[in-house]
């Protein structure tokens, strides 16, 4: 392929793999991404690089995994100079580029991140909505007093800043959790934005991040999309009672202390009506983020551009939401936190209604989209291009024999002691803590909610010494970083 095809690349923040209508949620409704499944390829196995914002978007972001990139935990002071954005490769396609929402490739408490040579001319910002930030650094802010609205008088969450550690409380919480109305929206900010830069660049090759920060904590979905669910009609998180009694120490310790090292609810604290709450106000968000996407591919549709535009949907990472007795995210890797939707979508050149089980990785869409434009994949990107499952031409089943996470230290007052890896071959999950005796090993074919850690179970050893090696050698290998190019024999 050698055409200059539009690029939508929408990535939410925090959001599970099982949050879609069609794929197998029936809790949800999400008909605008129940389309984009049949007008493309859904990939049901599709896996994060990190379950912590800033290593697995800059592991998307390049095409590298996060320890080659050095982009390890969140909180970071600058991106490293010789990291190159796909962004930035595009630009050098000929592609205007823009950004609406967050980036998080560098530290954003309280203040704009420091951004690298990304290649972006539009730079529509706003890392949450909260009012943080001096000098207009939020652009969502700016846009809602654009619109006659002050954020204080209708954000009705819990905490009205969250720019550093605990948030600052919102003086006039009810007691209920309630965002902003869906038209003064952050999500809807970054869809309206996203239009206005299309719009500006209509005739030439476009390429756009939108990164809203839904559905990320504070749940604080409208009013209105709440009153579409009801909490009765929600699930229950997968927990077993007394499974953590084979899990490592600092889950153990999470379970009685709240989720994120204590930063999150307390599960045993909890009822069964507030735990269905959540769910419901998870799925809140989501169902918004639903509305104002089908918004976006409308815009695209009338304005005679569907048909050449490459559209990714997809997240950074997932959430927990109450799995195993835990909220947030932190130093585990359950499905819920590092298996992600991805649906990747062109009308005009790829597979309509396909649903791939192949195992994928985040790092391996920058890759595939280069490929997909006519580029060469650079020498130094470590993810592999999947354009031939997207083309009909390769097997749908089959892509990687495993994927790999990692979490090193990554969150600041939580898990600081962390450092851990994930091998996952479709079957059998294993976590490594690096430096400590204790692991975790699931056997997802007989025990799909991994609530039974096998580790220590004796009828597994020799499975586990197995994986270890072969997980050893994959982050050896997937890691190697062939950045310094060489050129010369000797």
């Amino acid at each position: 392929m050698s055409k200059q095809y539009n690029i939508l690349w929408f990535c939410t923040d925090q959001q599970r793999w099982d949050t879609i209508h069609s794929l197998g949620n029936p809790y949800i409704h999400t008909p605008n991404l129940d389309r984009l499944a049949e007008e493309g390829v859904a990939f049901t196995r599709a896996y994060t690089q990190s379950p912590i914002c800033t290593p697995s978007r800059a592991c998307f972001m390049t095409g590298r995994y996060p320890r080659s990139t050095k982009a390890i935990f969140n909180g970071n002071e600058k991106f490293s100079k010789d990291e190159k954005l796909v962004s930035k490769l595009f630009q050098e396609q000929g592609y205007v580029c823009g950004l609406t929402g967050k980036l998080h490739l560098t530290a954003a408490e309280g203040r704009v991140e420091a951004r690298t040579d990304d290649g972006y001319t539009y730079f529509a910002y706003s890392h949450h909505p909260h009012n943080d930030w001096p000098d207009d650094g939020n652009q969502y802010q700016v846009w809602l007093r654009e619109h006659g609205v002050k954020w204080e008088e209708i954000y009705g969450g819990k905490f009205t800043s969250m720019a550093t550690w605990p948030p600052v409380a919102n003086p006039g919480f009810s007691g209920k959790q309630v965002g902003v109305p869906a038209e003064y929206h952050q999500t809807t900010f970054c869809v309206e934005k996203a239009i206005d830069f299309i719009e500006q660049n209509r005739g030439r090759p476009w390429y756009i991040n939108i990164n809203p920060f839904d559905p990320h904590p504070p749940l604080d979905p409208p009013q209105a999309y709440k009153d579409r669910l009801r909490v009765e009609d929600m699930p229950l998180p997968k927990y077993r009672e007394g499974e953590m009694e084979t899990k490592p120490p600092h889950q153990q310790k999470d379970l009685l202390q709240g989720g994120q090292d204590g930063q999150a609810e307390i599960y045993a604290e909890l009822s069964d009506y507030e735990k269905r709450e959540h769910f419901r106000d998870y799925y809140a968000e989501i169902e918004l983020i639903d509305d104002q996407f089908g918004r976006l591919m409308a815009y695209l549709e009338k304005t005679g551009q569907r048909d050449d535009t490459i559209v990714i949907f997809m997240s950074d990472h997932g959430e927990m939401n109450g799995d195993h007795g835990l909220y947030w995210k932190g130093a585990y890797f359950y499905e819920g936190l590092v298996h992600v939707p991805l649906i990747i979508s062109c009308p005009s050149i790829f597979r309509k209604g396909l649903r791939s089980d192949a195992l994928v990785g985040l790092v391996d869409i920058a890759p595939t989209l280069l490929e997909a434009i006519g580029q060469e994949v650079p020498y130094y990107m470590q993810g592999k291009s999947f354009l031939k499952i997207l083309t009909g031409e390769a097997d749908p089943h089959h892509f990687r024999d495993a994927v790999y996470a990692e979490y090193y230290h990554t969150l600041k007052g939580t898990h600081e002691n962390i450092n851990a890896t994930m091998y996952f071959d479709g079957r059998y999950k294993l976590v490594c803590y690096h430096g400590e005796s204790y692991g975790e090993l699931y056997d997802l074919a007989a025990d799909p909610d991994e609530f039974q850690n096998l580790w220590d179970d004796s009828a597994y050893q020799e499975r586990k010494a197995a994986l270890i090696l072969k997980s050893y050698s994959n982050t050896v290998l997937c890691n190697m970083d062939e950045s310094m190019h060489r050129v010369y024999s000797f």
